[in-house]
């Protein structure tokens, strides 16, 4: 299968990037090279590092931004800093997150991501390291329950993880199908109603495997670090654990004096080491949810460096 990945607010990410055409920009989950590719269009002496921790990403973007000025490399954007000190880069004009999972991803059965397609137990990015098979059927119930609480939010998590401890028990877990009927038998009918019932458990399980929110918490201020002046760092997220985490990281980037408000004068000398490039998230809008509708959770946030 050919890797597709149908960018999402491709327009309004490079519009927020405010790309320089001498700029140094980073494209930290590169995938089939979408929001790449428009970025490097635009760079005369500049010049883009694209990142992916996905083999098939990495060779996918290689092929396609050959010829314009850039660079694919396989890294988890949480070694951003590394891997541009490795490239002599120490600032950058701009810097992109799309935390979104590919298209491809989740449409190769054998990558083992969707819940809807029979498939070896997999969901790594990297196709390295613990895989969903080996969390599912080596995690004690009780640890299950909680990855399925948070990073799931699935109420049902501890009804849902005993049900797995004593399926398992029986024979081994390998296949999604196998899981995601699992699943569905363990929660309420009614509950079966309000979309797929194994839907929170697999973006959990996907979460902890790839370990995703810590990757992001480590990038968020490493990335903002190598922002030059008037820098910009873009993110695009999917739900809303990795949401509030950056809408909150964001905030105390633009936040100014901390000290108590009963002060009569700032003593603490904090002044905002960023501003915000609007006002409120952007989403998509009516017609990419038509021509798209896996874009429908996103939301873009960036944040200028002062």
């Amino acid at each position: 299968m050919e890797f597709s990945h149908r960018p999402v607010l491709l327009e309004e990410t490079i519009a927020a990037l405010d790309i320089k055409p001498d700029g140094i920009y980073v494209d930290g989950t590169a995938g089939g090279a979408g929001h790449s590719s428009e970025i490097a269009k635009r760079l005369k002496n500049g010049f883009l590092y694209a990142l992916d921790r996905d083999p098939d990403a990495v060779k996918t973007a290689s092929e396609r931004l050959k010829g314009l000025p850039a660079k694919v490399i396989q890294s988890n954007f949480r070694d951003m800093d590394t891997v541009l000190a490795a490239e002599g880069v120490d600032k950058v004009n701009g810097i992109l997150l799309d935390l979104g999972v590919s298209s491809y991803q989740l449409d190769s059965a054998e990558r083992g991501f969707s819940y809807r397609k029979d498939a070896p137990l997999d969901m790594r990015m990297s196709k390295t390291g613990l895989s969903a098979a080996d969390i599912v059927n080596t995690y004690s119930a009780e640890q299950l329950a909680d990855i399925f609480k948070k990073y799931g939010e699935e109420k049902f998590a501890y009804r849902i993880a005993n049900r797995i401890a004593a399926e398992r028990a029986e024979k081994p877990i390998l296949s999604t199908v196998q899981l995601a009927d699992i699943i569905a038998s363990s929660v309420p009918a009614a509950a079966r109603r309000d979309g797929h019932p194994a839907r929170k458990c697999f973006q959990a399980i996907r979460i902890a495997v790839n370990g995703e929110l810590e990757s992001l918490e480590e990038a968020l201020d490493k990335a903002f670090g190598l922002l030059c002046k008037d820098g910009v760092l873009a993110i695009i997220t999917f739900h809303s654990l990795e949401d509030r985490m950056v809408k909150q990281k964001f905030k105390e980037y633009c936040t100014g004096c901390i000290c108590p408000p009963d002060f009569p004068v700032c003593v603490c000398g904090r002044t905002p080491a960023g501003r915000p490039a609007a006002r409120k998230p952007v989403e998509p809008d009516i017609k990419e949810l038509e021509e798209n509708p896996r874009s429908r959770s996103a939301k873009l946030r960036a944040v200028i460096k002062n």
